[in-house]
């Protein structure tokens, strides 16, 4: 079966304003990184909209309000000190939830193993009645909760390895024992959850990391936490909040991992993907802000998700 790749023109009018991070130009380092011979096997889908009642899967109706109300008609609105939108904001976050519930659908019915989506406005700090950190609506908590409510599924792991925690997504399901959530992530760092005391209802598994963390130890804590949780839990789909920014080379963190980094936990996610779902793997874009770093550790996550049998990936350096 094929990895899809999904994307829209829209991300790209999600414009954050100049100097401002979470740009355009990631996308555009993402896309020229993808448009390598090897991936020539990536099967190429637009996002589709999502309809609203498809927020509210996750979202409060009053925070879906005062999001829509936040869309300028011109120039540029601070949600908050982080969070810009533009008259093209709304719609880019609905194609963003759309992508990735389109992903879901896709693995789910078979008609793909798994799925990369590379989306703008990111989703994993947008909790159920606020919007903060870039994110203004949870794309990946609303995939889960699209997979429980209206695929079948009982059973949905996610798994984040942004550098920074996943606060939105922690909040959304962190009384939901069908929602297993696992995120590696600097700490103490923004926005200050992510505790290896906060563990909900037992289906919360964080994975606080010093900074200065690298390869080796990286691979270690996952090793030893993240993944045998994971195979305990047998999830029926794995999620992936897939940020870049825990890289050696990215300005708005302090871990040193590499590309060869995320290839290799995307090889161990897909290991259990094909031991308890299926294979099914559906991964949607968070942080990553070096673009040089971002386009080779995307195409290392999407070249793990590719092969039909990633098996080991190089051990990490000492």
């Amino acid at each position: 079966m094929t990895t899809l790749y999904i994307t829209h023109p829209v991300f790209l009018r999600h414009d954050t304003g100049p100097g401002h991070p979470e740009g355009s130009v990631r996308l555009a380092a993402i896309e020229s990184a993808l448009a390598a011979p090897e991936f020539q096997d990536l099967r190429r889908l637009q996002a589709p909209r999502a309809e609203i009642s498809r927020l509210e899967l996750v979202h409060s109706k009053g925070h879906i309000e005062r999001v829509f109300a936040a869309i300028p008609q011109t120039g540029h609105h601070f949600v908050d000190a982080d969070t810009v939108v533009s008259p093209e904001s709304g719609e880019a976050a609905l194609h963003a939830v759309g992508a990735v519930c389109l992903a879901v659908d896709e693995v789910v019915a078979g008609t793909a193993r798994n799925a990369f989506c590379a989306v703008r406005p990111p989703g994993h700090h947008a909790e159920p009645d606020a919007a903060m950190g870039f994110c203004l609506f949870n794309n990946v908590a609303i995939a889960a909760a699209h997979a429980l409510a209206n695929r079948g599924l009982q059973r949905v792991a996610i798994v984040d390895f942004d550098v920074h925690h996943g606060n939105g997504t922690q909040a959304a399901f962190r009384r939901n024992p069908a929602v297993l959530y696992a995120s590696t992530h600097q700490y103490p760092w923004y926005p200050g959850t992510g505790s290896a005391k906060e563990t909900g209802v037992g289906n919360l598994v964080n994975i606080p990391l010093p900074a200065g963390t690298g390869s080796a130890a990286y691979r270690k804590a996952v090793t030893d936490t993240a993944l045998p949780a994971i195979d305990r839990f047998r999830p029926e789909l794995i999620l992936v909040s897939a940020g870049f920014d825990a890289h050696r080379d990215d300005p708005l963190a302090d871990l040193a991992l590499t590309e060869d980094d995320y290839g290799w936990i995307t090889a161990e996610l897909v290991t259990l993907a094909d031991r308890h779902a299926c294979g099914r793997v559906v991964s949607a874009l968070e942080g990553g802000y070096a673009l040089q770093a971002l386009g080779r550790s995307v195409a290392a996550h999407v070249r793990a998700l590719l092969l039909p049998n990633p098996g080991a990936l190089p051990a990490a350096a000492a």
